[in-house]
């Protein structure tokens, strides 16, 4: 590897400005999450499982708002379309924790339909800063910074909840967003190249699409959905062409890819419900950031590994890894022990999704590839919707290890339901 590329890359002063915006700007919704299901169960006094489906609302808005913003950017620049998010961020944060549940769930789906897109604004934004080599080098940077903004962000959250000011922390959590939102719009990064064609080449649009769903496993819930637009904004046929489009590049061996997008998904939300319920329930919550500082620094080193390798692994085999692997976290009886199980699958973190990703782009013809990862983000953003409802549901019957177990379980069953499908395919290989 050539980590003389890194240098090379933050020695470009507006490259080096914008991820630390963008890690700045991910901190506050990085603690949301602890804040949120903390709140949810200390304050309002609900189970896990209520806990999880106002995961799934946020998920589900965000996935609803994404393709949405993403045209905004296109359409009237970054500017404009960011007032929505800063005048939300602010307002709805602040009401989140003095409403009733039900209230609550309302909100975060607004919430989430209107979250500033700092994802998917990066993204596009490096890609139009750096160039050849740089761009991908770009991009794993974004993730690794990622990566440790979910050291931190967990962390603080657990601490300011554990301290009994959630109400506090979820008001801070909405007016810093605002923050970096007013502050994003201040700089105004480029997000379209004066000579950008209508169609960017096939290296530059597969980084970008693996970059989505190559860092934290705590992040999934927003990249996920953010990496909705791909696919949403493709330039392509009509809308009446688009209705009657055939599907032949959705073979079975795609399907069993998207199978792995959803486990990956599902495993990855209901295990970071799981820490938070773990911890909590042994009266640890502040100790809920040392956890996620094990898992996401294991989802680095995994995706440092990986992309060092010279052949690729089936996101199938890494999923059922990484499935498996999560079932021996319900086990561990105390904060230290369950952060060491959690480096094992937070090694395959990374790999699962970023082979995942290029599976598809290998996959699938370029002229098909945005309507195909646009089915990818789906399946991905299903499975964290899932994930943490079904881990919060065990959590509330059977304790804090039925969360793990349960995701870790349905995660196995998806790969070999995956398996199937590509015994399927080889199966017809002969006659085609």
């Amino acid at each position: 590897m050539n980590f003389a590329l890194y240098r090379e890359l933050l020695a470009v002063r507006p490259i080096r400005r914008l991820l630390l915006v963008g890690m700045v700007a991910r901190i506050p919704h990085s603690a949301a999450g602890v804040l949120l299901t903390l709140h949810i169960v200390l304050s309002l006094d609900q189970g896990y499982a209520a806990a999880g489906a106002a995961a799934a609302v946020m998920t589900i808005g965000i996935a609803v708002g994404a393709p949405w913003r993403g045209r905004r950017v296109d359409t009237v620049g970054l500017r404009t379309a960011l007032i929505p998010s800063v005048i939300s961020e602010a307002v709805i944060w602040s009401v989140v924790p003095h409403v009733s549940y039900q209230w609550l769930l309302l909100l975060v789906f607004v919430g989430g339909l209107l979250t500033l897109p700092i994802f998917s604004v990066v993204r596009q934004s490096l890609g139009v800063l750096a160039d050849g080599d740089q761009r991908r080098t770009a991009f794993a940077l974004d993730a690794i910074t990622t990566e440790v903004v979910f050291m931190i962000g967990p962390a603080a959250g657990a601490i300011v909840a554990t301290s009994g000011f959630t109400v506090l922390g979820l008001t801070i959590v909405g007016v810093s967003t605002s923050l970096a939102g007013l502050f994003l719009m201040w700089f105004n990064p480029p997000t379209r190249s004066p000579a950008q064609d209508e169609e960017c080449s096939a290296d530059q649009r597969h980084a970008a699409e693996a970059a989505v769903v190559s860092a934290a496993p705590a992040h999934l819930q927003e990249a996920a959905a953010e990496l909705v637009p791909a696919g949403a904004t493709h330039r392509g046929p009509g809308l009446r062409s688009k209705v009657a489009h055939n599907f032949a590049w959705f073979t079975a061996t795609v399907a069993a890819v998207f199978a792995v997008a959803a486990g990956a998904g599902m495993v990855l939300s209901g295990t970071d419900v799981g820490i938070v319920a773990a911890l909590e329930t042994g009266g640890r919550q502040a100790e809920i950031g040392i956890v996620f500082l094990f898992w996401c620094a294991a989802s680095v080193v995994g995706g440092l590994v990986y992309g060092a390798m010279h052949r690729p692994v089936s996101p199938i085999l890494l999923l059922l890894g990484m499935a498996a692997l999560t079932i021996p976290m319900g086990f561990a009886h105390d904060t230290w022990a369950l952060a060491f199980t959690a480096i094992l699958p937070g090694l395959l973190c990374a790999p699962v999704l970023s082979s995942a990703s290029e599976k598809v782009a290998d996959l699938v013809a370029e002229e098909r590839r945005g309507e195909a990862m646009g089915w990818y983000g789906s399946a991905l953003t299903g499975g964290v919707a899932l994930g943490a409802p079904l881990a919060g549901v065990f959590i509330d019957v059977t304790g804090p290890s039925g969360g793990f177990v349960s995701v870790g379980a349905a995660g196995v069953v998806l790969c070999f339901a995956g398996l199937i499908l590509q015994q399927r395919r080889r199966g017809k290989s002969p006659a085609q």
